[in-house]
């Protein structure tokens, strides 16, 4: 039995098949995954900036889907990174790609960020979980996971939507209904996380938040660009401190 069978109870089945369903078009630009394809530079050069390189360092990939972040940090010179999900189609695409592309130092495994960190707890260097949050029932269980997972003195990073009303006129009505960003039932508004949230989820896991930034469409451009609006699309750097 698969990890996808025996679903954890922090799992959305109907998340899992929807982004399974689509697997195929991971790595296609024009596909509704056209805008992860589009912030994925923006997001990697932020990520890499806050941690201080992760170039050779080894790295944790939570919720990691077809592998472009996974795969990106890998070609950036991370020593090695490890991207997980549960799904088995993602993850196959996520695989092919990485062989395909020559690209040695990342793998991928089918099972939950919360046995992953039992399993190898504070194994990592730097740990990102970008866009996942907003698609589990305890966001929270996902948050401690990323930090028992990353070693002492190391990085978590975490990227989410904000809820607010703002976020639902664009990341909802604008993306999904208006501009056909993505498929229309792609977000539930009920599980975005406002800062303070997720910010305090982080506190309680140990981690200390250090810095936030903001990703913003222009539907004129049709481009995105990170700055200091983090009313919609959000990004937050931790740290875990040392033993005192």
């Amino acid at each position: 039995m698969t990890a996808a069978q025996a679903l954890p109870h922090n799992a959305d089945p109907a998340e899992l098949a929807k982004f399974s369903e689509a697997a195929h078009r991971w790595w296609d630009p024009q596909s509704e995954f056209k805008p992860l394809h589009q912030i994925n530079p923006l997001r990697l050069a932020w990520i890499d900036q806050q941690c201080g390189g992760v170039a050779g360092r080894r790295v944790l990939d939570v919720g990691c889907g077809g592998g472009l972040a996974a795969e990106g940090m890998a070609r950036m010179g991370a020593a090695s990174v490890l991207g997980i999900d549960l799904s088995t189609k993602a993850l196959g695409v996520a695989e092919l790609h990485a062989m395909d592309g020559e690209v040695m130092n990342v793998r991928y495994r089918e099972v939950a960020a919360e046995a992953l960190a039992a399993e190898q707890p504070g194994a990592f260097d730097v740990v990102t979980c970008l866009e996942m949050l907003e698609h589990v029932p305890d966001p929270a269980a996902v948050v401690r996971a990323c930090a028992d997972a990353c070693k002492p003195g190391g990085w978590v990073v975490f990227s989410t939507l904000h809820r607010q009303p703002k976020a639902y006129a664009l990341a909802v009505l604008g993306a999904e209904y208006l501009l056909g960003l993505v498929p229309k039932g792609t977000h539930d508004y009920s599980r975005f996380l406002r800062p303070s949230e997720l910010a305090a989820a982080a506190r309680q896991a140990g981690l200390v938040p250090r810095s936030m930034a903001g990703l913003a469409y222009n539907p004129f451009t049709q481009a995105f660009r990170l700055g200091a609006d983090t009313d919609v699309n959000y990004l937050m750097a931790c740290s875990k401190p040392l033993p005192a």
